[in-house]
């Protein structure tokens, strides 16, 4: 069907995929270094930032090196980070540990408790006065090859029907063209892993690691507000070796963001991250700070964790991978996004170099070499060994193991007596068997402090047309109920913290069923990372569909 579609084409220097740090921070440099340059942002999302959410506390370190003046300008980081907490947490109490245990780098003096959608929203219009042309609502659902080099994506395909093809309001998109491309697309984005699947760009690469971050925004009276408080803990309620932790941070008018991340290597099938998440906010300690407080916001997105080991070749014949497609992530420091525009910076910097020479459709070799006399690699290179040492010891000690590697690290400057570690298994041959492990029974939500997957979803404000095909593809329909299920306990029902996953039974209690409401869908991509049986693809649904999240 596809090659007898016939699209028109638009022509840049710079087509960018995803509106997001990396991506809006790859436009900006580039049209800094050369206003005649053309560059065109896609962006799934029904506008820049619908899609964006993160914890955060933002480094500005990136932000400052791309836009010196940028406070002057207005950019939303408002609440500096004026307390730091870290607290071990157990079934009945808590043990607060003191920041001067930690490296220097885990502190956040200087860092901003921000909405990450808020900063995108403000970078996309920095870009736009330079000229930056932004396209939301306009998903990239496919790459367009000549030969071997990526020479574009097609965006904008609409009207498809529930059997993919082409309906009576069918519009078949565009191929928008560039002399390089920029695969910002997040985590697990559905064009990078036909790029890596394509190129092997994760040949010399460990395996990739992921969590599942889910975060919910409150609002809260001023007797628990406390302006600038970041907060983080781990232990309580994962057990030891299923790995994880939480934040907690005060900020904006009386805005408490509170989110739980799941390491997604766990072994149970049984475990639930989502009623993790909500059985963890009834601790005293946690509980605090949202008294008297409402829920206005939910969502979740997967996490890259799988630090300087598992960063794939950056390059390609057409193209790179930006921010967390790449997974430029520091795992120990829970922070990304000035990772994400300093690589953006990187890539805008090769592009602009190789444009200028002539250059087209070839390998940014200088965007690997930008990257390897980077502060941020240095950085990654400092924590490298946090996350398996984590992952193989577990959290508590792990997590003294860790701590003592990455102050020794630091402290010879990037050596570490453990040389670099391996991370073993991904996450979903990690899962174990269902018959090995005891089922999880969760307490029910009280509609105070926790609530059930549908009136969280509601708060996302996630929506997709019915009318479209699901976005989730399963590659054989069988596992499911044949595989998943008697093996597994069918986990998709559980990691999925959107309700996406059911399997339903008749009266009788017989003959399961599997049923995707895809509806539901967040594009956490938790799915496409965690299933067993690797049988979920998450693809793009149709531009601008899915969350639509204020202030995450």
């Amino acid at each position: 069907m596809s090659e007898a579609i016939q699209r028109e084409a638009m022509e840049y220097d710079v087509v960018i995929v995803g509106a997001g740090p990396s991506g809006l921070a790859a436009a900006i440099r580039l049209k800094q270094i050369n206003p005649e340059l053309t560059v065109a942002v896609l962006e799934k999302g029904a506008e820049v930032g619908a899609h964006i959410l993160s914890g955060a506390v933002i480094d500005p370190k990136g932000l400052a090196e791309l836009i010196p003046d940028w406070q002057a300008r207005g950019a939303p980081l408002e609440t500096p980070v004026t307390k730091d907490e870290f607290i071990l947490l157990g079934p009945q109490g808590s043990l607060s540990l003191p920041m001067a245990l930690m490296p220097p780098f885990m502190n956040n003096h200087g860092n901003y408790i921000a909405s990450l959608g808020n900063l995108c929203r403000w970078l996309a219009g920095q870009a736009e006065e330079l000229g930056v042309e932004i396209y939301p609502g306009m998903a990239a659902s496919a790459p367009v090859f000549e030969g071997d080099t990526l020479v574009g994506v097609v965006a904008g395909e609409f009207g498809l029907g529930k059997d993919g093809k082409p309906g009576p309001s069918y519009e078949p998109g565009m191929e928008l063209r560039g002399k390089y491309v920029f695969i910002g697309e997040g985590v697990r984005g559905s064009l990078a892993k036909v790029l890596r699947r394509k190129y092997d760009l994760g040949k010399d690469a460990d395996v990739e690691k992921y969590g599942i971050g889910i975060k919910e925004l409150w609002q809260v009276p001023d007797a628990v507000f406390s302006p600038g408080l970041a907060t983080h803990t781990t232990g309580w309620p994962l057990d030891d070796k299923s790995g994880g932790g939480s934040f907690m941070y005060h900020f904006g008018d009386n805005l408490v963001a509170i989110g739980y991340v799941t390491h997604l290597g766990y072994k149970n099938p049984w475990l639930s991250p989502f009623d993790e998440f909500q059985r963890f906010k009834h601790h005293p300690e946690v509980a605090r700070h949202l008294e008297g407080g409402k829920r206005i916001a939910y969502g979740a997105r997967a996490i890259s964790e799988g630090g300087l080991q598992s960063i794939p070749k950056l390059y390609f014949p057409g193209g790179v991978l930006l921010g967390d497609s790449a997974g430029f992530v520091n795992v120990p420091r829970i922070k990304g996004s000035h990772a994400a525009i300093k690589s953006g910076v990187m890539a805008a910097e090769a592009a602009a170099a190789a444009i200028a020479a002539g250059r087209s459709g070839d390998e940014l070799v200088g965007y690997k070499e930008n990257f390897d006399r980077s502060w941020l690699r240095k950085e990654l290179h400092i924590v490298r060994n946090a996350k398996p040492i984590l992952s193989k010891f577990g959290t508590k000690v792990g997590g003294a193991l860790g701590m003592f590697e990455m102050w020794t690290t630091y402290l010879l400057g990037g050596f570490s007596f453990f040389g670099t570690l391996k991370h073993g298994k991904n996450d979903a041959d990690s899962t174990g068997k269902a018959s090995e492990y005891k089922p999880l029974v969760y307490p029910k939500p009280d509609g105070v402090l926790s609530f059930d997957k549908l009136s969280s979803v509601f708060l996302s404000s996630t929506n997709h047309d019915e009318s479209q095909p699901a976005h989730l593809h399963l590659r054989d329909p069988s596992i499911p109920i044949d595989v998943n299920l008697p093996k597994y306990g069918e986990p998709a029902r559980l990691y999925c913290p959107a309700g996406v996953y059911e399997v339903l039974y008749d009266e009788a209690g017989q003959n399961p069923k599997f049923q995707i409401n895809f509806q539901n869908c967040v594009h956490c991509k938790t799915c496409d990372i965690k299933d067993p049986s690797q049988n979920i693809d998450w693809t793009t649904p149709q531009g601008g569909d899915g969350p639509n999240y204020p202030n995450m």
